[in-house]
């Protein structure tokens, strides 16, 4: 076993207690079911110490003993479980067409969700009726309580003030969000607002399912841009001024189209859906209103039914993706590239060109090494990432790496 950033500690009884109750409580969450005895070998704490976290664990209603069949000769061993049902948080992930909203659980599951539509032009008035609407669910889903709220938004954010401080798809620039939630909420109500990409990759980092664990890696969102969250030894990466990631604006090709950001040959204006709708409508000789009715699901689905111009852009597409994610391996050298967005609906035909082009473009032979699949999060990883934001509050972000 190895025990990451974060060990078992000594020093003032009450701060090592909190401490060991947080090792103690993702090592169930990560190993359900575990027994006590597997936990104490693990951490090296004494069996007394881990019964007495286990005894507050299982009173605060986190997790709960069951008891294991074996067959065998003699008392049949306790097991111990994380406790769905009575702990929920409420995830708000904001983009510029939908938001979507949701119920999860601890686990990172979700009750149920709804999707409303994104009004940008009155922000203080739309994401309190977002705050109405996740109250409306939570009724509905005779959910009494949430533990807190979590927001991922398409831009750059200040998680510590919960200030947009710019998101230019949403034409929001120095917006409190925070603000206007704890005057909905209420002042002692728990907020946690982030970039959608970070906390995708932090959704990743907690619930993602690909059979072995990645404390280095950089997850990608493909959508109307281009963004990423990148984690290192098992930490969200955020930067000084909260922008780390915004790879979607590396230049891909200097002179390039010109981008929303006011520059030239952007990565996003030639790998992001607009870019692939782009080709598409190009491709197909649409006309300007025509191509404006078009969206990503819409060429994903024409190239599944076998269209050859729908699969010959998304094979651009995978090139073009390529060419960024070389640069972004030379630049973090991490374990994985991990990405989302409705583009992986189409794996077969993106990724083939992807890989020639990583390969071909990467140094020293570490395109080897670096793993690139699509994300295992059965929903939108910028919803679950929002969950994530209020869950790992509740499990201290204290995470042993075994």
């Amino acid at each position: 076993m190895k025990l990451g950033s974060h060990k078992i500690i000594s020093g003032n009884a009450r701060v090592v207690r909190n401490v060991n109750r947080s090792v103690i409580l993702n090592i169930i969450r990560d190993m359900e079911p575990v027994s006590r005895v597997q936990i104490a070998k693990l951490t090296g704490l004494n069996k007394s110490t881990v019964s007495s976290i286990v005894a507050a664990l299982v009173a605060d209603e986190l997790i709960y003993e069951e008891e294991s069949r074996h067959g065998n000769v003699g008392r049949n061993p306790i097991s111990l479980r994380l406790k769905l049902g009575k702990h929920f948080v409420g995830a708000v992930n904001i983009d510029s067409a939908r938001t979507i909203l949701g119920i999860a659980d601890i686990d990172g599951s979700f009750r149920d969700t709804i999707s409303i539509a994104t009004k940008c032009d009155e922000p203080e008035r739309f994401v309190a009726n977002c705050v109405t609407e996740l109250s409306r669910l939570s009724d509905r889903l005779r959910v009494e309580h949430l533990e807190g709220i979590g927001v991922s938004v398409a831009g750059i954010v200040e998680p510590g003030s919960a200030k947009v401080t710019i998101a230019p798809n949403l034409g929001w620039e120095g917006f409190d969000i925070g603000k206007v939630l704890h005057e909905r909420c209420g002042s002692d109500c728990v907020i946690h607002v982030d970039n959608d990409s970070k906390a995708s990759a932090l959704a990743e980092l907690w619930f993602g399912k690909h059979g072995r664990t990645y404390s280095n890696f950089v997850f990608l969102s493909i959508g109307r841009g281009i963004g990423a969250g990148i984690v290192v030894e098992g930490k969200l990466l955020t930067g000084h001024y909260h922008a780390s990631g915004e790879f979607g604006h590396i230049t891909l090709f200097d002179g390039g189209n010109l981008c929303s950001c006011g520059n030239r040959g952007c990565w996003e204006e030639y790998a992001s859906d607009r870019a692939t709708i782009a080709r598409y409508a190009n491709l197909k000789h649409l006309n300007e209103a025509a191509s404006r009715q078009i969206s990503i699901q819409d060429v994903v689905d024409s190239a599944l039914a076998g269209d050859e111009v729908s699969r010959e852009v998304f094979a651009e597409t995978g090139r073009f993706l390529g060419l960024g994610i070389a640069n972004v391996i030379k630049a973090i050298d991490p374990e994985a590239i991990i990405i989302g967005g409705k583009i992986t609906q189409v794996w077969h035909i993106i990724h083939q060109k992807m890989i020639e082009v990583v390969h071909q473009r990467t140094l020293f032979g570490k395109q080897k090494d670096v793993t690139i699949f699509p994300t295992s999060l059965p929903l939108r990883p910028e919803l679950q990432g929002a969950a994530a934001l209020v869950i790992k509050d509740l499990f201290s972000d204290y995470k042993i790496i075994l």
